[in-house]
């Protein structure tokens, strides 16, 4: 639909051009600019991402390294972005610790997905887990399928902080089954989470008292070997690097 106050077409949603001593009618730039607003209002932002992008992104000043490799962070999700829909990797998932900026990065990527044109869907992982887990009618044996067929559908799905649930045979049953449905159906998929991977950072950290390492849970312990298998499958994987926490740096103004 086009913009009703749109100055160049008055809302019609065409403009007049003329070319070459002939008037012809094209679609107005004001159509674009709405269906945008539209596919934000559906894609369910939460309130403290709607304004996400990478230029709201703030690099460290006063440490060079973490300012060049988050540099390099954000080329490549730009790089993600200008390829996509890409068949062979249709998804990105970041990785990194907590605080380190992957959030923001991730709906910044998805809402340039979303002003050219592609749906899309923000879920956040546990509450997407409690929410199919809790439509399940138990007397009828029946469930609500809404929340699950959301995310099995979805054009494009961003699911974040994947791993955060407590395991459970029933959660490592769902999430296999909604990455699996995505990777095999090529479905594009963006993903963040806090778990460390054995290709995407350490798996071990050091013991405050004794100086020893110490095992941490890995992606693959939260989420299932399978669905693990499947995301560094389908997806450009890029490791956050360890920086001061983001929110603390950028002042929370997302």
């Amino acid at each position: 639909m086009p913009l009703e106050n749109c100055t160049k077409c008055n809302g019609t949603g065409w403009i007049i051009v003329q070319q070459e001593e002939v008037s012809g009618a094209q679609r107005c730039d004001c159509e674009a600019v709405a269906r945008a607003a539209g596919l934000e209002e559906k894609a369910q932002l939460p309130p403290l991402y709607r304004k996400a992008s990478l230029d709201t992104f703030v690099l460290p000043r006063e440490n060079i390294m973490a300012h060049r490799d988050l540099a390099t962070v954000l080329l490549e999700i730009k790089a993600f972005v200008r390829e996509f829909p890409n068949e062979k990797r249709p998804g990105l998932l970041l990785v990194g610790e907590p605080g380190t900026g992957k959030t923001h990065l991730a709906v910044a990527a998805l809402r340039m997905l979303l002003a050219r044109g592609f749906a899309g869907l923000f879920c956040d992982y546990q509450t997407l887990l409690d929410t199919i887990r809790s439509s399940y009618n138990v007397t009828s044996g029946a469930s609500d399928k809404q929340a699950y067929r959301m995310a099995l559908d979805a054009e494009v799905l961003l699911l974040d902080d994947l791993g955060a649930q407590r395991v459970t045979d029933w959660a490592l049953d769902t999430v296999t089954s909604i990455i699996t449905h995505r990777c095999n159906y090529r479905k594009p998929l963006i993903a963040t989470s806090n778990m460390p991977d054995p290709e995407a950072g350490s798996v071990t950290k050091r013991n405050a008292a004794t100086n020893q390492p110490e095992y941490r849970e890995t992606l693959s312990d939260r989420v299932g070997a399978r669905a693990r298998s499947r995301l560094f499958e389908m997806c450009r994987v890029i490791k956050m690097p360890l920086v001061e926490d983001y929110r603390m740096r950028s002042g929370a103004r997302l």
